[in-house]
């Protein structure tokens, strides 16, 4: 039973009522009851029938029995009834069911019999009763005449279908993996599998069969040693979208568990065809609930990058999106054609919020259905595949949140063994291989999945892989992984987070599943739990070279430098240093914000610190802030994350229009001076991570605990025979202007690396240097060009010589594309297209001194210093 909370327009105002969904088999019934009014009281019942198999033209008696005295107490009891056609559709109610509040002899006849046992009687005929022919099931209850007590939805099946079959036991043939199974020699055929342990039988139905029960020709076989069913399917057509479900035990209706693409009997009609073109359509009136597509004999997608080199763990920069909330389009299209936008940034990773089909169509995605398929709502599979081939092309990584603490309740294989008859509702029966009754950690929503069992594992394994090889994905976030323990409860939150050995075994398990498709997969688990834990699993296989990294959330001290409060250490953001931790790698991803949080800029408009006429909740001021608040970020070593517009300073609050409702789309904000200053700097900030070596430095100190507000971090470069030996960065995060001493790490000329590199001689390196308030500055010992694409650092082969030079330089291996900089960032001169390696450039009109040479090889940019004497 499924309740939601609106406002009743029956009511008095702003009085809320409750919705209560009823399975009535597989038909929705919707009552809305005002608070005023009483909620029904409801019993299960037993009933059996004589004769149990029967024709719809055989009389039948129904005996029901189990009554709670206390509940039902002398009341006369009557029976509620409707029947379905030979399909399981086209419910009618039975003619006599009279009023539900006002049931009595004149208006329901349908009245019990009492006998002696203390049970209750009808006799009936189902095609008299129900006034009707073809009948296939027939549904019922027993209630009071008020209404106010009931009884739970009973089915049965009517005629020959009520029989189980003959089930011909069978292997599953080898390399058939639970699902859809396409035949790579023969594309009129499939094999599908279906594992169903303590089920009877199981029929395919579908657009083959006109989606009826059919025992001689879709009866699938069974394999029993594997608790497996599984049938091959013949005579497809190539390229043509055939439709399909699993009828279990001759009542079910499921989508295949492994759909890849489904169909929605509720949403669909909602999603255009720019959006999704050329969209099956729902086979309505032909079943009810999801449906699989099946598709055969279509082409591999043409994927256009096949070198693309990922960004080092430590240099990513990733950008969170929700792609309902990124473009009005809400589709992968749309975020592909914004990916300029993205790429002046200079981000090198894009995170899409959960993509795997999910209930309705707006949502967070964090309330998954079918963890295999593909929600429609942001398009298709050639979309999906168009946009992270452009993403690659670009040199930015996909990485997918995903969800598997728990599933919705349409998700099939709850509701194969769920309290709710194979509803939505209920709760998992304790015979599920795949779900607890009830939660076993405190941070629980919908159906929670238990990962000791090998079903589960399996599960997840095979959906996992199918998305890395599939769709060439990157990497996963694992969202709640507090949740995979089976050793709490739902109240006891000390136990969920604190070290479960159950929980790192297992995760530990589906790192080696994705690693085993994809050696160089990244892995981030959602975590935010005990160090113990989450050191664990940084360190798993690190001397591999793999390793897990951890969301972390340094949202509260960043937010409370940026509005300007630093009492007891608030605003103390020492926490992103990995070392900190014990780490011996920079595994922590690091984020101001994720989807989860308030707004950094929100929080400074409305609650900003301010000091005379200097105050935070004033905008141009606040973005200002945020600029500091990067300097800060961006150059601590370790890789990093922003929330989606966070580079344009979004400030609509987390909870405008409920905290998962949809938010307003900003692109006017680009246009706004102030807004796309701070994006600009964010973009300088991430070049100057990603390009210069000592941002990757392991030997750097943070100074950010002072409760005046003024932080500084010094960096240290580990490659002595880089220019950029030393940086200094000193910052103002207090509210009136104050003096910081910056303790440079030499004497000597020292650049302002987001000033033009602009000069400070340096001759006392704790002279003093005065700060306005939101001011902060970046010093290097040498100067830097900033260009703000992806750069590709670990490349010892490609070499520029003769350097230092005067008429000409080379490189040698093969380039395109190379252009000239001043040390400004100016283009100079650019050679468009392909050249040989050891072909010469020339340059003899070029003056004295630092430029940098860039261009792309195999795919990816590179930049070299050219000095020129």
């Amino acid at each position: 039973m499924s309740k939601f909370i609106i406002l009743c327009k029956g009511c008095s105002i702003e009085q809320p009522f409750y919705i209560f969904t009823i399975m009535k088999k597989n038909i929705l019934l919707f009552f809305c009851f005002c608070l005023s009014l009483s909620i029904n009281a409801q019993e299960t019942l037993t009933f059996s029938i004589n004769p149990s198999t029967f024709n719809e033209d055989e009389e039948i008696t129904i005996t029901f029995s189990d009554f709670t005295a206390s509940v039902w107490g002398t009341e006369t009891l009557y029976l509620w009834s409707w029947s379905f056609d030979t399909n399981d559709l086209n419910s009618m109610d039975a003619a006599n069911n009279g009023q539900w509040t006002n049931s009595s002899s004149a208006t329901n006849p349908q009245i019990l019999t009492y006998n002696s046992d203390g049970t209750y009687s009808i006799t009936l005929t189902p095609t008299t009763f129900y006034n009707r022919t073809g009948i296939g099931r027939i549904g019922f209850l027993i209630k009071n005449n008020t209404g106010t007590i009931q009884s739970t939805d009973m089915t049965t099946e009517v005629g020959t279908s009520a029989p189980p079959p003959t089930v011909t036991e069978a292997p599953v043939p080898t390399g058939m993996k639970d699902g859809l199974n396409l035949d790579a020699s023969d594309n009129t055929k499939a094999t599908l599998v279906l594992y169903a342990p303590n089920k009877e039988f199981v029929n395919i139905i579908g657009d083959f069969n006109n989606w009826t029960r059919d025992d001689i020709n879709f009866l699938l076989k069974k394999d029993s040693t594997k608790d497996r069913f599984w049938i091959e399917l013949t005579s497809l057509t190539p390229q043509t979208n055939h439709l399909y479900q699993y009828l279990v035990d001759g009542e079910l209706r499921i989508a295949d568990p492994y759909s890849t693409l489904i169909l929605d009997e509720s949403n669909d009609q909602f999603i255009t065809d720019t959006t999704y073109p050329d969209m099956p359509a729902y086979p309505t009136g032909s079943t009810l609930h999801a449906v699989t597509v099946l598709r055969t004999g279509d082409p591999e997608f043409n994927w256009q990058t096949t070198n693309f080199q990922r960004p080092q763990k430590t240099d990513l920069v990733i950008y969170e999106l929700l792609i309902r909330d990124f473009d009005e389009l809400h589709s992968f299209d749309a975020v592909k054609s914004r990916l300029d936008y993205l790429q002046e940034l200079g981000i090198n990773a894009i995170e899409l919020m959960p993509v795997s089909e999910f209930d309705g169509n707006e949502s967070w995605g964090y309330n998954p259905s079918f963890h295999m398929a593909l929600d429609k709502y942001y398009g298709n599979k050639e979309s999906f595949k168009q946009f992270i081939d452009e993403c690659h092309n670009r040199g930015i990584a996909v990485l997918l949140d995903v969800v598997y603490n728990h599933a919705s309740g349409q998700n099939p294989y709850y509701r194969m063994w769920n309290t709710d008859n194979g509803g939505y509702g209920g709760q998992a029966s304790i015979d599920s291989p795949f779900f607890n009754p009830t939660a076993k950690h405190s941070y629980n929503v919908f159906n929670d999945l238990n990962h000791s069992l090998q079903a589960t594992k399996d599960y997840v394994k095979r959906t996992t892989q199918y998305w890395i090889n599939e769709y060439k994905i990157d990497g996963f976030r694992w969202d709640l992984t507090k949740g995979f323990t089976q050793n709490c409860t739902a109240s006891d939150e000390s136990c969920t987070g604190s070290y479960q050995t159950d929980r790192v075994a297992i995760l530990k398990e589906y790192a080696d599943y994705q690693w085993e498709i994809d050696p160089n997969f990244y892995i981030i688990f959602e975590h935010l739990g005990g160090n113990t834990e989450e050191t664990e699993w940084v360190n798993y296989r690190l001397p591999e070279g793999k390793g897990i990294m951890m969301w972390s959330n340094l949202n509260p001290n960043y937010n409370e430098a940026t509005m300007g409060y630093h009492d007891g250490g608030n605003s103390d953001f020492s926490w992103i240093d990995y070392n900190n931790r014990d780490w011996s790698v920079p595994a922590n991803i690091s984020y101001m914000e994720s989807h989860d949080e308030e707004r950094l800029m929100y929080k400074n408009l409305e609650f900003g610190n301010s000091s005379g006429s200097y105050n935070v909740t004033n905008l141009a001021t606040a973005l200002e802030r945020m600029k500091t608040a990067g300097a800060f970020y961006f150059t601590i070593p370790g890789p990093k994350m922003i929330w989606q517009f966070g580079e344009l300073g979004y400030d609509i609050s987390i909870n405008f229009n409920g905290r998962i409702g949809n938010k307003p789309i900003l692109w006017s904000y680009y246009e706004e001076a102030d807004r796309k200053s701070l994006y600009d700097t964010w973009a300088k900030l991430i070049t100057l991570k990603k390009q210069e070596a000592i941002f990757r430095t392991t030997n750097f100190t943070l100074d950010v605990a002072n409760t005046n507000g003024l932080k500084k971090i010094q960096l240290t470069n580990d490659n002595t025979s880089d220019d950029l030996k030393f940086v200094t960065i000193i910052g103002n995060f207090g509210v009136t202007e104050q003096s910081i001493s910056p303790t440079f790490q030499q004497t000597g000329t020292w650049f302002n690396l987001m000033d033009n590199n602009s000069a400070l001689e340096v001759t006392n390196i704790n002279a003093a240097i005065s700060l306005q308030p939101g001011e902060y500055r970046i010093y290097g010992n040498s100067q830097v060009v900033l260009s703000n694409e992806d750069i590709v650092f670990e490349d010892e082969i490609l070499t520029l010589y003769p350097n230092p030079t005067s008429n000409y330089f080379m490189l040698n291996e093969e380039v395109k594309n190379v252009s000239v900089f001043n040390i400004s960032g100016k283009e100079i001169i650019n050679f468009k297209g392909k050249f040989f390696k050891n072909q010469p450039f020339t340059i003899n009109k070029l003056s004295q001194g630092l430029y940098f040479v860039k261009g792309k090889k195999n795919g990816s940019v590179f930049s070299k210093k050219l000095i020129i004497k």
